[in-house]
């Protein structure tokens, strides 16, 4: 299984981009989705972008895999990190 990590495109070039990650900086492949601007956000796959998104959905994948982090850890405190979700179960609790 591949997981899909969201990085926000910070330098480009012809055919790739410079991407970051958590503060890191990763040479990204955009021969599939063809060059885009700096400050897009892009899902990546094994180092290529497969599919530019918007940053809400950026924010929600990156929450989902700290969640997936902290769980795999041993912590579930994670409710702060679905906040849509949690306040429609809210909703459907009453």
């Amino acid at each position: 299984m591949c997981i899909g990590v969201p990085m926000k495109i910070i330098e480009t070039g012809f055919g790739f981009a410079v991407c970051d990650s958590k503060g890191v900086r990763h040479e990204i492949d955009t021969m599939l989705i063809g060059d885009q601007p700096v400050g897009t956000w892009v899902l990546v796959f094994i180092n290529a972008a497969r599919q530019v998104i918007e940053p809400e959905e950026a924010m929600r994948i990156v929450s989902a895999l700290e969640a997936l982090e902290k769980v795999m850890a041993g912590d579930n405190e994670i409710d702060h990190l679905f906040p849509d979700l949690i306040s429609a179960n809210k909703i459907c609790d009453v």
